[in-house]
This record gives C-alpha cells, structure tokens and sequence, in this order.
C-alpha cells in the first residue's frame, strides 16, 4: 500500500476478515458525513458478525462497532 505521495505507506492494516484478532491495525469506514474518508484502528473484539475496533487505544471509552469485512464500516451515529 502506497501512501501520499507513492511513498511506502507506514502501517500494515490486515484486510482478511477471515483471519481478523484483537490487537490487528485495520482501515475503517465511517458513514454519512465522513464517507470517503479513511480512518485506522484496532481491532479491542472480533465476533463471528461484527468487531468493536477502536481510534484510540489509551482511550477506554473509545469503542465503536463495527461490519466485519476487509475495511469495517462503522455508522456515524456510533463514532466515538
């Protein structure tokens, strides 16, 4: 993955779902207002369906939910 610029992107993000796991960097979605825009996390949960992922892992109320796909979807209303 290349970032701004071609330059090596700093982060490796895991895009399987398949092999999703606590503590895994990952590229986020939001909806609505901050569609088109990419966020990182990590993975705090992986559930069958779904994952809680969070922006800030020093932050313990920082917990979304998430879609458990190659880049999760978080819904707006959910961010935090």
């Amino acid at each position: 993955m290349h970032g701004w610029g071609g330059d090596a992107c700093p982060f490796e993000f895991n895009f399987d779902p398949a092999s999703f796991k606590v503590g895994d960097m990952v590229s986020y979605r939001v909806t609505g207002s901050f569609e088109g825009i990419a966020f990182m996390g990590v993975l705090l949960e992986v559930h069958e369906d779904h994952v809680v992922l969070t922006s800030d892992p020093d932050d313990k109320e920082s917990r979304m939910r998430a879609t458990r796909e190659s880049r999760p979807v978080v819904r707006e209303e959910d961010v935090c």
